[in-house]
């Protein structure tokens, strides 16, 4: 359930790519009639993901050409035959996350055959032969397009128009050609997941929500596991921020699972697009009932499980070795999550993961127990209460939950003891930036505020002072939180927002307001004989 969008708020580069990203978008609409939302989106991000693939290819081709028969590369090479070889190994593409794509399967031989009919039967036969000589896509990529009910007209437009935009460097502005056609990619979610609502949505977390989630948790070395990953947003923002803070990919390893078979297939797509390496298991399956990493134990969780699930299944797994806080209720899957990611993180490990609201405060069904115990057993390291409208699937007022196994300095975070603490922040007040009438998204600002905030709290170097700030923060001691029925709603704990204080007496403050009172009664005064002067002349020019 993960994966960010485009807000199309952008300056410079970004207005130019966005036009890019909306004129992709009428190219989805060509199929509107034809097919159904659900079912278009596969169309369109599987033609993407074969444009893609297919330019990368032939751009490094020429340039590897280029540089092989180039006196003045240190790559080239004098014997023409070695030459053709290597200009032919398929390992010298692997090795720089280069898909092999077939001639036959190149863009420009199917938008020669779009003209002549039969789209859907080459578009079948490329993805094959892509599959076929790139292990890693086997079993990923779409091949029903031959299958699917559309007008071959429209077709064949669609893949003219998709193939007369350039996703290269030039045509978007970006410095990486890889995260531009990912950009557009997930730009393609989010309006998909604007477009199908609740369906849609089921796949998608919003940007906002993720980076949130990423800056928070800081995922910069060692294992990152999402339960329900979605489209691969969250290992997708895990990159960026390892980029951002000058780390190596390599340094995290990726590990996820979805339930959903074409929402699998998307994400496998999506990490492909961004050559990120994950084990997102051989298929999809059902992490409560068909665990893919059974032995794993992560160091960092990123999940958004679909909110208040009441059809897991539940009763199968009455007494599952997970349950060690309490058997989550049949009827809703949130405690179920909580503690198959608890059973999941290594001794250090920290996770981040979006819930509703109700969460924090249900007695339903032994909810209420379960929280208690995994509050005693000092579990919850922070909660956050988000703003309303940034998620495209429901209307559900959500929160984070920030969980930890170890909340005691170590040679490798040498933070602040903060055993018997939770940190609660309470952003529901945070206006955001409404990208549509409907949808909100948090600004870096607020999400910097946000994630500050628990760094100092962490006592993390350079992070700054903690201090709480009444209806913003605070850090709560467990006896406080026992006082408070274990209910973790951060409103309970930050209190109201103070007042600004003013250094002006009552008795000064009375005196100025008189004075400007008058004033406003003088000036009322001189407006009124200003009219009524202006009447009588307009009356006596009528007369005479």
């Amino acid at each position: 359930m993960a994966q960010e969008v485009i807000s199309g708020k952008r300056a410079g580069k970004a207005s130019s790519s966005l036009a890019i990203e909306d004129k992709l978008w009428q190219a989805a609409d060509k199929l509107r009639g034809s097919l159904d939302a659900a079912s278009y989106k596969h169309v369109v991000l599987g033609l993407i993901f074969l444009k893609y693939a297919s330019e990368t290819f032939e751009r490094y081709r020429a340039d590897l050409a280029r540089r092989l028969s180039d006196p003045a590369s240190p790559d080239y090479v004098e014997d023409e035959q070695w030459r053709g070889d290597l200009l032919d190994s398929r390992d010298e593409y692997a090795s720089e996350g280069i898909f092999w794509v077939p001639e036959d399967a190149l863009w420009s031989q199917l938008k020669d055959a779009a003209k002549t009919g039969g789209v859907g039967q080459n578009i079948d036969a490329a993805m094959t032969a892509i599959e076929r000589e790139n292990p890693a896509l086997r079993g990923v990529l779409p091949k029903d397009f031959a299958r699917l009910a559309i007008d071959q007209r429209r077709f064949g437009g669609l893949v003219d128009l998709i193939g007369s935009i350039g996703l290269g460097q030039q045509a978007m502005g970006e410095p990486d050609d890889t995260d531009l056609l990912g950009r557009v990619y997930e730009f393609f979610l989010g309006r998909f997941a604007a477009a199908e609502g609740k369906g849609g949505g089921e796949f998608f977390t919003p940007r906002s929500v993720v980076k949130l989630l990423v800056e928070m948790t800081e995922p910069l070395h060692g294992r990152v596991y999402d339960p329900c990953c979605g489209t691969g947003g969250m290992f997708v923002q895990a990159h960026r921020f390892i980029e951002s803070h000058g780390g190596a990919h390599d340094e995290i390893a990726v590990y996820g699972q979805e339930l959903n078979d074409t929402t699998w297939r998307l994400g496998q797509m999506n990490l492909a697009l961004r050559h990120i390496s994950a084990d997102l298991g051989k298929r999809a399956a059902d992490t409560f009932h068909t665990d893919l990493h059974p032995h794993l134990k992560a160091d960092f969780i990123l999940a958004n499980p679909p909110f208040n699930i009441s059809d897991w299944d539940g009763e199968q797994l009455r007494g599952d070795a997970r349950w060690m806080y309490g058997t989550p209720p049949a009827s809703n899957a949130n405690y179920a999550w909580l503690q198959h990611i608890i059973s999941k993180l290594s001794p250090r490990g920290v996770a981040g993961v979006v819930l509703a609201n109700g969460s924090m405060s249900s007695r339903t069904s032994g909810e209420g127990n379960i929280r208690q115990s995994m509050i005693e057993a000092d579990l919850v390291d922070c909660m956050v209460a988000l703003p309303s409208q940034l998620f495209y699937n429901t209307g559900i007022p959500a929160c984070l939950w920030f969980l930890t196994k170890k909340k005691t300095p170590d040679v490798r975070r040498p933070w602040r003891d903060r055993r018997g603490e939770v940190l609660f922040i309470d952003a529901r007040n945070m206006p955001g930036e409404m990208t549509t009438r409907v949808h909100r998204e948090l600004t870096d600002e607020e999400i910097a505020r946000i994630a500050d905030t628990y760094h100092a709290w962490r006592g993390e170097t350079d992070a700054g002072q903690y201090a709480n700030i009444p209806g913003f923060c605070y850090s709560a001691k467990l006896e406080e939180i026992e006082q408070h029925d274990w209910i973790l709603t951060p409103g309970r704990y930050v209190g109201a927002e103070e007042a600004v204080k003013e250094d002006e007496s009552n008795a000064d403050k009375i005196k100025r307001l008189t004075k400007e009172l008058r004033n406003a009664f003088a000036e009322s005064d001189h407006l009124q004989a200003q009219v009524l002067a202006a009447l009588e002349r307009a009356g006596r020019v009528r007369r005479g």
